[in-house]
């Protein structure tokens, strides 16, 4: 990406402030910028280094007001941060805008795929599948028979999406994420063995869906796991078979979800949280990270924390208490000592 100063204000509707002409290549924070990076100042903490950056040009919001001299171009916007991650978009699609078909790469037959489209090495895609305009496949994905893909979708390298599996426009999976791997269903035998349940459903991802690294998400036993659109996962999440992701649900790294669970929409969900089978998770839900879910919550727009959870207020009055144990311990024991003494000191005046 190359781009003027004054290019760049027009992009982004601001208004500009130093050299119209200033070219920028490349982008970096406020304080590590150079003479032909972009960088940006929302967090007032940050507002030393503007004084000292070498970046050429900087996102400021419309009221800043600096204390001292500024040497670099200044482009005056609503939002700073939301600005800098317009361009942050332009700048990453730029980098994968790769287009055409590499060698060697294999499409079964009756498979169909769209105009724009990039195909990596050692790309293998299955029969009857249908790929759609602008989707970029990066190296050594496995696209099982049945797929449907749809637009401008991104796969990085080594994701495996398994047969009748669908995903939606304007995706992105990370690399090593497994999409419609077998469900975790197993019937206990007479003799103690544990016989496989046949994973017959598939995994519905909607549209603008975002998968993080070595995520998995499992294959229904009947029917459909769905994550639903808008809704992003982080790295090494487990989500388990005939689970419900609701619409723009954000869950950080390390989760699990087990099966049957539906979630509502627009939930937080912190990392390392365990989420137990069968049961519904109230919208707008926020719950803190390592915590751990055995029941439903019906009620919505509430925060939980803690294993098992309670209300966040209620965790934390619960963190106090149990931070001064150690002291209440003494005080019981004390109290104790206090009372055998006076019962001592009565059975002697008996």
């Amino acid at each position: 990406m190359q781009i003027t100063a004054a290019a760049l204000c027009e992009m982004l509707q601001g208004s500009l402030e130093g050299n119209a002409d200033s070219v920028v290549d490349s982008v970096a924070k406020i304080e590590e910028g150079h003479s032909r990076a972009l960088s940006f100042l929302a967090n007032p903490k940050y507002e030393e280094h503007i004084y000292s950056t070498e970046s050429g040009i900087v996102l400021v919001s419309r009221d800043f007001k600096p204390s001292k001299a500024i040497n670099a171009t200044l482009i005056r916007v609503d939002d700073p941060y939301v600005a800098f991650t317009q361009i942050l978009s332009e700048y990453i699609a730029q980098i994968n805008n790769k287009e055409g078909i590499e060698e060697p790469s294999f499409i079964g037959e009756n498979s169909t795929v769209g105009e724009g489209l990039y195909l990596g090495a050692f790309v293998y895609i299955g029969k009857n599948c249908k790929i759609g305009k602008n989707v970029k496949i990066y190296p050594n994905v496995v696209i099982g028979d049945n797929v449907e893909i749809g637009d401008n979708t991104v796969i990085y390298a080594n994701v495996s999406i398994y047969l009748h599996c669908k995903v939606g426009a304007d995706c992105i999976i990370h690399s090593g994420a497994v999409i419609g791997s077998d469900g975790f269903g197993f019937a206990p035998q007479p003799d103690g063995t544990y016989a496989k349940i046949p994973q017959t459903g598939n995994v519905i991802i909607e549209d603008n869906v975002e998968i993080g690294a070595n995520t998995c998400l499992d294959r229904a036993t009947m029917g459909s796991t769905i994550i639903r659109k808008g809704v992003k996962l982080d790295n090494l999440i487990q989500i388990a078979h005939n689970v419900e992701v609701g619409e723009n649900t954000v869950i950080a790294g390390g989760t699990a979800i087990a099966g049957s669970t539906r979630l509502g929409k627009n939930i937080v969900v912190g990392g390392q949280v365990g989420i137990a089978g069968h049961i519904n998770i109230a919208d707008y839900t926020q719950i803190g990270a390592q915590s751990g879910i055995i029941g439903s919550i019906k009620e919505p727009k509430k925060a939980w924390m803690g294993s098992p959870v309670t209300e966040f207020k209620q965790h934390f009055k619960s963190q106090a208490v149990f931070r001064n144990l150690p002291e209440l311990d003494k005080k019981v024991h004390d109290l104790q000592k206090e009372i055998e003494a006076l019962r001592e000191a009565l059975n002697n005046k008996g």
